[in-house]
């Protein structure tokens, strides 16, 4: 069952070699996603799962593509030499030849950063447009993976709160935002699988699917919800939240 979440943005600037001279404006942002891995630390977890939206995984398949405890990626292309692995543990074999997406790649690197040792880790990409029902069952099916299961969330809220913004400004994407921001912090399930999916889509919320994964885990679960960090720098919703 579900006993610890952690919710953390994913964009690759969250690396400070990958932001170069911008790093500084996101250091609280890095703070608060290290804060809430300590909340899963401390709920000694049997099992980490990472789950992010993961370009690759095919909505008409399942949806999701699974990535084993020693799978590693990097940040070869935003022109940073630098390499990550997921989990304590050395190369795994067949899918470890399949290279992280960007969102778990981010994971890896806040897990490396944080000397995750706690338990083991496995990461779960999810197909961005999969149907909020499906989003669900994956939730239920990762929550009873162990008896003790945590998940690392890792999702953005929508790309276009500003003009300059990678989806440019659309007056929809302040509304959802603040939407998502509450139902995370609250621990409200209901909430976060009520988010529109072509709506989320529209606006380039990468967190959409991977929330309401979190809402699945959740589904027998009565967790408290603690939001630790809301802004949206470049025009982008980011949310730091915990669930114990």
């Amino acid at each position: 069952m579900l006993v610890a979440a952690a919710v953390c943005p994913c964009p690759p600037l969250l690396v400070p070699a990958v932001a170069a001279g911008a790093a500084p404006e996101l250091d609280d942002a890095r703070a608060a996603c290290l804060d809430a891995l300590g909340v899963l630390a401390a709920a000694r977890p049997d099992r980490l799962v990472v789950v992010g939206p993961d370009p690759e995984a095919d909505p008409g398949a399942g949806g999701t593509t699974v990535y084993p405890e020693g799978a590693a990626g990097g940040f070869h292309g935003f022109g940073v030499d630098l390499d990550v692995r997921l989990g304590a543990g050395g190369a795994a074999d067949g899918a470890a030849a399949r290279a992280l997406p960007p969102s778990l790649a981010v994971a890896a690197w806040l897990l490396q950063r944080a000397d995750w040792a706690d338990a083991p880790v496995e990461g779960v990409g999810v197909a961005e447009r999969l149907a909020p029902e499906r989003c669900s069952e994956v939730g239920r099916e990762l929550a009873a993976r162990a008896p003790r299961v945590a998940l690392l969330v890792m999702g953005d809220g929508s790309a276009c709160r500003t003009v300059k913004a990678p989806g440019y400004l659309d007056e929809r994407a302040a509304g959802f935002d603040e939407r998502a921001a509450r139902a995370l912090g609250a621990a409200d399930t209901t909430a976060l699988a009520a988010l529109d999916a072509d709506l989320a889509h529209e606006l380039k919320a990468a967190g959409r699917a991977p929330w309401q994964v979190l809402a699945g885990a959740a589904h027998t679960a009565s967790p408290e919800g603690r939001l630790l960090y809301e802004d949206a720098p470049y025009g982008v919703g980011y949310l730091v939240a915990v669930w114990s």
